[in-house]
């Protein structure tokens, strides 16, 4: 071989061993990216400290300056009951929701002779933000309460009282409000206690709305329930026909559904839905892009003894029919350990979504005293 048939045939020997190592390299960042980023991060942990023996749920709100905000319930002194004291706190986020600021923002003191707690956070079609938010005065007497911000949530408005036809303690979840297409503003509740009487499991459910952008609220009838299944911690999705689907966290293994064709107003007696549930709450909203509907709960029936009636797993499901069916469940956390609930969904103008949640361990006994924001790729979501 001459000297220049030696250098071709070098040549080609190099040219192949680059394109191997290009394709390996390619290969190994790419499923290691898709590891990494296509799989569920939990991106933020707000684990108790001293003096701070619980942060539990709260929810999520664009802002115009492309930062995102997540107000939840900072908890002092040393009790992590529903009663101890607590505050409601703030985190921000500048890149999607991948990193998170380390340090608390106050953003409503301890206004309740208990606490303040189950944040809603809404972008009305007016533009303000809209802050609600549970005012717990005692165990009987807990109020919705919502605030108003024009700057972006720099500031605040006073509180406005969204139940003023009745007293006593009104449950209120966090992510709940919903505005609907006309621009009502509905907010389930369900009341346990009223004054002078004793605590009850068993809920009464409302639905407040409001056609004025919050400043009055009205309430609707109760949802009716004849049997002896548990209702309680109620939630609100608007259908494409604008009907009103209420589901609601419930004892007998299965969510159970109350529907609306007047906008709130009024209900149907409650059903069993195909959502098997132990008594847990549940969130479903709207995925802007598609329409389809995102379910994320408990898929617990109760089947595996080990965890009966524990909220493990945190499970995501996807509808294209409204809820008739579910697709693409996967779990988002299954620690049997574990204690998800009480999430708030986030749709990021990117591929991600965002949930919050309680992410306690039974054995350690923190079940609503560590909130997680984790982060999810839409493409595992929908593999």
């Amino acid at each position: 071989m001459n000297t220049n048939q030696t250098k071709y045939y070098y040549q080609i020997s190099f040219s192949v061993i680059s394109i191997l190592i290009i394709s390996l390299l390619t290969t190994y960042c790419s499923s290691n990216n898709n590891k990494n980023i296509n799989s569920p991060l939990t991106v933020l942990k707000l684990n108790p400290s001293k003096n701070n023996p619980r942060n539990s749920e709260g929810d999520f709100i664009n802002l115009k300056d492309g930062g995102i905000l997540f107000i939840y319930s900072r908890y002092y002194g040393e009790s992590s009951s529903d009663y101890a004291p607590a505050y409601l706190a703030g985190r921000y986020s500048y890149d999607g929701g991948k990193t998170w600021s380390n340090e608390d923002k106050i953003v409503v003191k301890n206004e309740g002779r208990m606490n303040v707690m189950s944040v809603s956070l809404l972008r009305l079609k007016t533009g303000e933000i809209a802050l609600f938010y549970a005012k717990k005065n005692s165990e009987e007497d807990c109020t919705p309460m919502m605030r108003i911000s024009k700057d972006e949530a720099v500031s605040w408005s006073e509180p406005i009282s969204c139940i003023t036809d009745k007293k006593g303690y009104f449950v209120l979840n966090n992510d709940r409000v919903i505005q609907l297409k006309n621009g009502r503003l509905l907010m389930p509740v369900s009341l346990h206690q009223a004054p002078g009487e004793k605590w009850k499991n068993q809920g009464d459910l409302y639905c407040y709305f409001s056609d004025n952008n919050g400043k009055t609220w009205r309430s609707s009838e109760k949802v009716p329930n004849t049997t002896d299944i548990i209702t309680q911690e109620p939630g609100l999705i608007e259908m494409k026909n604008g009907n009103i689907m209420m589901y609601i966290r419930a004892s007998g293994g299965f969510q159970q559904l109350s529907f609306s064709s007047d906008k709130g107003r009024t209900w149907s007696h409650i059903e069993p839905s195909n959502i098997p549930s132990p008594l847990s709450p549940a969130s479903i909203e709207i995925i802007p892009e598609t329409g389809n509907w995102l379910l994320v709960w408990n898929n617990n029936n109760g089947t595996n003894l080990e965890i009966k009636d524990k909220r493990t797993p945190l499970t995501l499901a996807i509808s294209k029919d409204e809820g008739r069916s579910w697709e693409k469940l996967k779990n988002i956390q299954e620690d049997m350990d574990g204690w998800y609930c009480y999430t708030a969904i986030h749709f990021v103008e990117d591929e991600n979504i965002l949930l919050g949640y309680c992410a306690g361990s039974q054995s350690q006994k923190t079940h609503l005293s560590i909130t997680d924001i984790t982060l999810i790729n839409k493409n595992w979501m929908n593999k």
